[in-house]
């Protein structure tokens, strides 16, 4: 749907089929109101709309999925970096580790609402792209940082810049599917965690089988492979993510028409340019936004832990570095089977999408407490708990969905997502 500001008309925000105009400089923010208008006087068959489901899903979907995979394996590059000597190349004492690991969600915080505001305003694929760049970039640069300060001030930018990723995706997953199909879809692509995991870990399995005294040295491996690919990935979203259906390249122009179409029925907006000051109060009394808010902070606690200290976890249990990598991706092959359970659920199941994220959210935590608690003794038991964490990520994806399509205007959707996130 077409978000159209309160001075507009409100039969046309609302789906009425009112031809009524806005004015020029309302028209251009409302990003798609020109589709939408073209659209209200004709038929759209479900096999039409089907087809142009399917040409989103193979373009725009793979998109998300790598980016949000790429997003995650660099912010826990310093996981894998860990099993090759990091700590000892920078001579990190204490908590430091620690601090540096959690540094980026630093950065994360700070980097939220102005990114969410900068895909508003300017073209979403141009803001990922640079921000994807910059990130592989610092990536790279974690290389050359051979002491705790620069590395937390490295640190601390990619966080900045990685903070246009996940509230950006599930933002744009709005602007493509209908309420129906967007718990699935946002699933579909969140589950890049898991695959992102699984890739990551067999990277480091790889560089594990190198020489100890190789030069470069195998942590700083890590970040080149990691840091490249990155950067090759932000001319690929440069060049074939649009910013949304109505300036798809892939679709005709019908097609754009019943791209727009489509999602109007959510009556919750594409995209607006224009900042709007009552969306914005809104977002911070919304009951769902406090309570989506409230339940992702308390389930994160536990499953931020696991992301950031995955491999030190299992090789405390007594595992090599190797098989520490295979046991790792076993936790996050949970996680896709997972979001892809939930995701059935949501789909196929009417008004389960909080009972789901209630069950994950459950799971998560009880896990959390036996892989703490269980004795030291009981080295699987303490593993299946580590892997059944990642069930967490069900709860999470529930709450990108909530935003997404259970929440109207623009302005509101992008701060209750800076919130959220």
């Amino acid at each position: 749907m077409v978000e159209v500001p309160e001075s507009g008309t409100r039969n046309i925000a609302l789906g009425v089929q009112d031809t009524r105009k806005l004015d020029v400089v309302h028209e251009d923010d409302a990003v798609g109101y020109r589709e939408y208008v073209e659209g209200l006087g004709i038929e759209v068959s479900d096999r039409e709309s089907r087809r142009v489901r399917w040409k989103i899903d193979l373009v725009v979907l793979p998109i998300f999925l790598v980016t949000q995979a790429l997003q995650f394996m660099d912010k826990t590059a310093l996981n894998y970096a860990n099993l090759f000597g990091y700590k000892e190349a920078l001579h990190l004492e204490g908590q430091q580790f620690n601090y540096l690991s959690a540094m980026v969600y630093a950065g994360y915080f700070f980097g939220q609402y102005p990114c969410g505001w900068l895909i508003g305003r300017f073209a979403a694929q141009k803001v990922l792209s640079i921000a994807i760049l910059a990130w592989g970039f610092f990536v790279i640069i974690m290389t050359q940082c051979r002491d705790y300060s620069s590395a937390l001030a490295v640190r601390f930018l990619m966080g900045i810049f990685e903070a246009a990723v996940t509230p950006g995706l599930t933002l744009m997953t709005g602007f493509w599917y209908t309420r129906r199909e967007i718990p699935l879809r946002q699933c579909v692509w969140y589950s890049s965690l898991g695959w992102g995991g699984i890739v990551g870990s067999y990277i480091s399995k790889g560089v594990s089988e190198l020489p100890e005294n190789m030069t470069p040295e195998r942590w700083q491996l890590i970040f080149y492979i990691l840091g490249g690919v990155t950067i090759l990935w932000a001319l690929v979203v440069y060049s074939c993510l649009p910013d949304a259906p109505s300036n798809a390249r892939f679709l005709s122009h019908r097609e754009r028409i019943v791209a727009v179409k489509r999602v109007s029925a959510n009556e919750t907006g594409i995209k607006n340019k224009a900042f709007n000051k009552k969306q914005a109060l809104v977002a911070f009394y919304d009951p769902k936004a406090l309570l989506l808010f409230v339940s992702v902070f308390a389930a994160a606690i536990p499953n931020g832990v696991v992301n950031s200290f995955s491999t030190i976890i299992i090789r405390d249990l007594g595992f090599s570095t190797g098989r520490t990598t295979e046991l790792k991706s076993v936790g996050d092959a949970v996680q896709i089977v997972a979001l892809f359970i939930g995701g059935a659920i949501t789909l196929n199941v009417p008004d389960s999408r909080l009972l789901t994220s209630t069950a994950a959210n459950i799971l998560c935590t009880v896990s959390a407490a036996c892989m703490a608690y269980l004795p030291r003794s009981n080295v699987w038991g303490r593993l299946v708990s580590f892997w059944l964490v990642n069930a967490q990520s069900v709860g999470f994806t529930v709450s990108l969905t909530t935003i997404s399509s259970n929440m109207a205007g623009y302005t509101h959707k992008s701060l209750a997502s800076a919130m959220i996130l």
